[in-house]
């Protein structure tokens, strides 16, 4: 195992572990890689159900966790804290490789850790349009970043337009597809049993908060709540992730407690949820899975705010303000709204495969580790 390549994944939420699940399962397979897996974040928090025990049935060989969450919870303290601890991991195991996903505060600091310790650092989804705060961490984890797996030409362009290498980009899909599309995920039965859901029918809801929004959060998640109880749907509720302005969203769930059309969870496991998500309704709230894994099983989406505006192009998507009136008018349509399945934006449910025959060509490991501005 001497020559095998050190490859160290990051995750901090359930969404970004569901998106390198299958890539760490491929690696752990080859004897030419050694996998890490650093946890943190929201997967070590009580409140948010606790989701280090979804990594932990994976059973993978070398799980590191570390808390990073502060009192405070600014993002600034909470990159901090997470380069410190990433910092002396990496000193402890000294990876080839870090790969980070996406555009989640954690992400950053493993762009940091890896860029200035001389590790190369593998970016999965860079290149996305997706507004607010996010978007400004995305782009510049892509520019710490000296590889980049994307989900589909349009973020292979926008990165090349920032400067990127047209070497460094590999277009490998959206990894979580792999999962979607697999003999993994339990049937409906098996998955309602599980979580105590007996509705027949039932809609999806996953509302988050909008960091640079903070200030009206409060006031949008109660009016999100009052449009649900007006409502007649029965709802799956899963709790938002931990960002700025969560507290005002778990606060308001309070009022759908006692009423027997919510279930309520603060997690769920993610070929679940899948399942849950295939043979719902429709989502309602502002989750990227309303604009990834719903059109991919042709599930109806209302789309609420700004959270998801620039990713929100599809036609077929419902897209409202925060107000109780704009909800409750996208919820009066929705049954009969009809939707087109997609098939096609974010790979064929392979990139697992594509990612590992990235890794084992010897130029991946060849790139420069230096970065020059490139004029047109």
């Amino acid at each position: 195992m001497n020559n095998s390549k050190k490859i160290l994944f990051l995750t901090g939420t359930r969404a970004d572990f569901g998106k390198v699940k299958s890539l760490i399962q491929i690696l752990e397979k080859q004897q030419e890689f050694e996998v890490y897996v650093f946890v943190t974040g929201m997967h070590l928090q009580e409140v948010y159900g606790y989701t280090l025990i979804e990594i932990e049935r994976c059973n993978f060989k070398n799980v590191f966790t570390f808390e990073n969450h502060t009192h405070e919870t600014t993002m600034d303290l909470t990159l901090a804290k997470t380069i410190e601890g990433l910092s002396n991991y990496c000193k402890e195991i000294n990876p080839d490789m870090i790969v980070v996903h996406g555009d989640r505060v954690e992400t950053l600091a493993g762009a940091i850790v890896g860029s200035l310790n001389n590790i190369l650092v593998a970016h999965i989804e860079g290149g996305e349009v997706s507004g607010t705060v996010d978007e400004l961490i995305r782009h510049s984890v892509s520019k710490l970043s000296h590889i980049h797996f994307v989900s589909n030409k349009q973020a292979a362009k926008r990165l090349i337009q920032m400067g990127e290498i047209k070497e460094s980009v590999f277009e490998i899909g959206s990894p979580d597809i792999d999962i979607m599309f697999s003999d993994q995920l339990p049937d409906l039965a098996t998955a309602k049993s599980y979580y105590k859901i007996d509705f027949e029918k039932y809609a999806i809801v996953m509302f988050h908060p909008v960091t640079t929004e903070f200030r009206e959060m409060e006031n949008y998640a109660e009016s999100f709540v009052a449009s649900l109880l007006n409502d007649k749907h029965n709802y799956v509720v899963i709790f938002p992730n931990n960002d700025l302005g969560s507290q005002f969203i778990l606060k308001a769930y309070d009022k759908l407690k006692e009423n027997s059309r919510f279930r309520i969870f603060p997690s769920l496991r993610f070929e679940y949820f899948l399942t849950l998500l295939k043979n719902s309704q429709f989502i309602i709230g502002n989750s990227s899975a309303g604009i990834r894994e719903a059109p991919y099983y042709g599930i109806p989406i209302i789309n609420i705010g700004t959270r998801q505006q620039n990713r929100a192009i599809h036609a077929d998507i419902i897209n409202t303000d925060y107000s109780e009136k704009g909800i409750s008018e996208a919820l009066s349509i929705i049954d009969s709204h009809k939707v087109q399945v997609v098939n096609d934006d974010f790979g064929q449910g392979n990139s697992n495969q594509l990612f590992l025959e990235c890794l084992q060509k010897t130029a991946i490991w060849n790139l420069n580790h230096q970065k020059q501005f490139r004029d047109n």
